[in-house]
């Protein structure tokens, strides 16, 4: 149902491979589950890039982290106009169509981001979006 290529937005991306309706499950995001405690105390996947993680958190505190058995779904790009949402289901966290979804079109979703430390202009531009949307808020942070 989807792929991973270079993306327009940043470096990797997922797209749909046919036609995806809206509403449909797409995919799980799937990775070791940790302590939010034990992903803070690794070292950053990427050391020139430290705020790029493939972390994905969860209600009861603990995280998904996809680079550990993680799967295509770990290379979804953030956009501030997604075709995309995420939903935890029972611990798990599922990919769903917002709308419609063309073969060849790249899936989104807001990540609205939290930050661990506190919000700066410094750490907003860590979190730098480049989904080009008409409505894009310039970070992939949450709203105030």
């Amino acid at each position: 149902m989807v792929k991973v290529k270079v993306s327009k937005v940043h470096g990797k991306g997922v797209f749909a491979m046919r036609p995806i309706r809206k509403g449909t499950r797409i995919i799980e995001y799937t990775g070791e589950r940790i302590s939010w405690k034990k992903a803070q105390e690794l070292p950053p996947h990427d050391p020139s890039n430290p705020h790029h993680t493939f972390f994905f958190s969860l209600d009861d505190g603990d995280v998904i982290n996809a680079a550990v058995g993680g799967n295509e779904s770990r290379w979804i790009n953030h956009s501030c106009d997604p075709n995309c949402e995420t939903d935890e289901r029972n611990g798990r966290i599922y990919v769903f169509a917002l709308r419609g979804i063309k073969a060849g079109e790249e899936l989104h979703y807001d990540y609205r981001l939290e930050p661990a430390e506190k919000r700066t202009k410094k750490l907003e531009e860590c979190f730098r979006c480049n989904c080009g949307s008409d409505d894009c808020r310039g970070t992939m942070l949450d709203l105030e």
